[in-house]
């Protein structure tokens, strides 16, 4: 007799649990076919925090590119992989093209004189030609900028830009590198020279478009990867900007 009460409660516990079943999963009668409910996601714990390294790494990138993440030095280490993958996994020639793109339809709708004095002005550092081989050794900007080791590398004038470059000791390699790079119709190359020395690059690049602008130049483009390149004085008559996350410039 008790053998048989305990079977029977046996009996409608179960029946009971699979009724709770049935009704958390959907089923019954519906035809289609219930999910697994005991079936769970487990994410690991290191791709997880890749996930959310890459999330802040976006949101990063996003501020440095808008100029609200403003005199940083050196990339976060824990975006390092981030940065890689967005210099040379497509991504950067993605959103270079878009920007061209744009500058192209711009320039397209300008009307030119016959004076000669049409400009439109080009950051060299990264925007004509670019860093990213020998930020490749600097971890994509994950270290400190290395001025010293910059410039030697510099010297051996196979270097595509080299940021800051003053016209006395790298002008020539300066030079060298646009031309191999197909840059040998503009008009003039601008460089540091001594007598602005120590000026931040807003004050330095604001002088020396003020003075084309004085000599009757019309600035229709200025384009730049630089917040300082696109700000201060003379700036033309539309700004493009280029990204880069690797380094910045004040």
């Amino acid at each position: 007799m008790i053998r048989a009460m305990v079977q029977r409660v046996r009996e409608v516990m179960i029946f009971l649990f699979l009724a709770l079943i049935s009704k958390a999963s959907g089923g019954g009668g519906g035809g289609g076919k219930a999910p697994n409910i005991w079936r769970r996601e487990i994410v690991p714990p290191a791709q997880h925090q890749a996930a959310e390294n890459a999330a802040y790494c976006l949101s990063w990138r996003l501020g440095v590119e808008a100029n609200n993440v403003r005199a940083w030095r050196t990339v976060p280490v824990k975006c390092l992989r981030y940065v890689e993958t967005y210099m040379i996994g497509g991504q950067y020639e993605r959103d270079v093209g878009l920007i061209l793109d744009q500058i192209t339809s711009y320039a397209n709708e300008i009307v030119v004189s016959d004076d000669g004095l049409d400009g439109w002005i080009f950051d060299v550092d990264d925007t004509c030609i670019s860093n990213v081989f020998y930020y490749r050794g600097k971890r994509y900007g994950c270290d400190p900028y290395d001025p010293s080791g910059f410039k030697a590398w510099a010297m051996i004038g196979g270097c595509p830009a080299v940021p800051g470059r003053d016209e006395e000791t790298l002008g020539q390699p300066t030079i060298d590198n646009l031309h191999n790079q197909g840059f040998q119709d503009y008009e003039r190359l601008i460089m540091r020279t001594a007598a602005y020395k120590g000026q931040s690059a807003v004050t330095y690049k604001s002088e020396i478009r003020e003075q084309l602008m004085r000599q009757g130049y019309r600035i229709w483009g200025n384009v730049g990867d630089q917040w300082s390149d696109l700000q201060g004085e003379c700036l033309g008559n539309r700004t493009f900007k280029l990204p880069n996350p690797m380094y910045f410039v004040p």
